[in-house]
């Protein structure tokens, strides 16, 4: 017998756990360490089918939406109007008013975005309205009304307290103001209760309000108010 040491087994390939699992058929279970879920080539087509059906169902969401949100987009600031007539508008309100509205003139660069005769149904006070856009795109309303108020005077002027006067063309105006937010000023001048209110610089509220005094000046003297209930 020879006592000559044995010579060593050759080593395989690949002795990782991974390949000898796999060769034995013993290979980690879904949810262990080192487990690969390999799919068949029908179920990779039936999932990438999913997803390009849900980019199309996107695309079209989208596509049905735009034209929604298009349509519906924030309002831009009033601009000018060729079809708003103040003069015109007063003429029309007057029968019913009781009074020859004030259908101020502004200097060029001004313009009117509405003019307007309210009844006054839940107020109580039925008011002549217009509004003026500065060249700087400002915003000064005048109300117009015989039937003023202070209660009515201080909704207007979203209650904001008096903080002075403001001599505009001979006439201490009240100016009320919370600082920040829109202005008002306030007369009354013949018979009338005049309401300056908006977002824009002092000056500007200088211009409308020597305008409207002037229109005011030019009108008839008041008449009584009609015994039938006006109408917007």
């Amino acid at each position: 017998m020879s006592d000559s040491p044995k010579a060593p087994l050759p080593a395989t390939e690949d002795s990782s756990p991974e390949t000898a699992g796999e060769a034995s058929g013993t290979g980690p279970l879904p949810g262990e360490p080192g487990f690969k879920a390999v799919l068949s080539k029908n179920a990779a087509k039936r999932a990438n089918a999913s997803v390009i059906g849900m980019i199309l169902a996107l695309a079209v969401s989208i596509a049905c939406i735009l034209p929604v949100i298009l349509l519906n987009a924030q309002p831009k600031q009033p601009g000018y109007d060729p079809k708003i007539d103040v003069s015109a508008v007063a003429g029309n309100a007057a029968p019913v008013a009781g009074f020859t509205p004030a259908a101020p003139v502004l200097p060029s660069g001004w313009h009117p975005n509405y003019a307007r005769w309210k009844s006054g149904t839940e107020s109580g006070v039925p008011t002549w309205e217009i509004g003026f856009v500065s060249p700087e795109q400002g915003f000064v309303g005048l109300t117009q009304t015989r039937k003023g108020n202070p209660t009515w005077v201080a909704q207007i002027a979203d209650n904001a307290p008096v903080t002075g006067k403001r001599t505009i063309d001979g006439q201490d105006w009240t100016l009320r103001d919370k600082g920040a937010g829109p202005k008002t000023l306030v007369l009354e001048h013949r018979g009338y209760t005049l309401v300056l209110n908006g977002r824009a610089d002092l000056k500007e509220f200088d211009v409308v309000a020597s305008a409207v005094l002037k229109a005011v000046d030019a009108a008839p003297a008041v008449t009584p108010a009609p015994s039938a209930s006006p109408t917007a």
